[in-house]
């Protein structure tokens, strides 16, 4: 998988999670070999950690426009909760 695979950080965060899924099926069902097991663990660690800084990055470009007492209209970073 992870030979023929296409490079980690030319993926967008919806291919890299597509692929994370299958990985995470595959380490469940418990059908892989060990060495294999490992290799795709790892392209696992991988994906994940590109997925959390795509979501990162797009996190703090999504802002809201506030408008101030005054009048004056500000930017901040927009809540999710």
């Amino acid at each position: 998988m992870a030979n023929k695979a296409k490079p980690v950080k030319d993926m967008s965060f919806e291919e890299a999670l597509a692929e994370l899924e299958t990985i995470v099926r595959q380490l469940e069902q418990g059908d892989v070999e060990l060495e294999q097991s490992i290799a795709i663990y790892e392209r696992g660690a991988e994906l994940k950690k590109h997925c959390e800084a795509r979501l990162k990055s797009a996190e703090l470009k999504v802002e809201q426009i506030v408008q101030g007492a005054d009048g004056s209209a500000t930017t901040e970073p927009a809540s999710f909760d």
